[in-house]
């Protein structure tokens, strides 16, 4: 199964993901019982999905791994799926991503976009060795 073919509401889902960003954990307190929960945004060659960690299975996944959700359960919230192990499935990792997710970059400096330098332009201003051209006066 794919990501793109996950529908809200459904369940028997089996699906092998990469976690590409998770946030931190929350705790809470149910019913007498404290557990932990949290986020972490998955993706496979097909879409982006939210999967929703309970418990144990908050430190036991990381950003990087290759997840496997079998069993497993989608939700809607505020009009976004939600995937989750849910009542009766699971969330095994199976490894370390090998999906090369490139990172986002928010910038409005058009000299970071340079290739000619790694993380910036030929124009930095942070090199203060170099000193500033003199000018020579001479007087006639």
């Amino acid at each position: 199964m794919e990501l793109k073919d996950i529908k809200p509401n459904s369940g028997k889902i089996d699906v092998v993901v990469h976690v590409v960003t998770k946030e931190s954990p929350r705790t809470f307190d149910k019913f007498g019982k404290k557990g932990k929960v949290c986020n972490a945004l998955v993706q496979d060659e097909t879409d982006k999905v939210t999967l929703t960690l309970w418990n144990e299975d908050v430190d036991k996944v990381e950003v990087g791994d290759k997840v496997h959700v079998q069993n497993g359960w989608c939700s809607e919230y505020k009009g976004e799926k939600q995937l989750s192990a849910g009542k009766f499935g699971k969330i095994e990792v199976v490894g370390k991503s090998d999906l090369k997710a490139a990172p986002e970059v928010f910038t409005n400096d058009p000299g970071m976009l340079s290739a000619s330098q790694p993380g910036g332009g030929d124009d930095d201003d942070d090199d203060e060795s170099e000193e500033p051209p003199v000018e020579e006066f001479v007087e006639e």
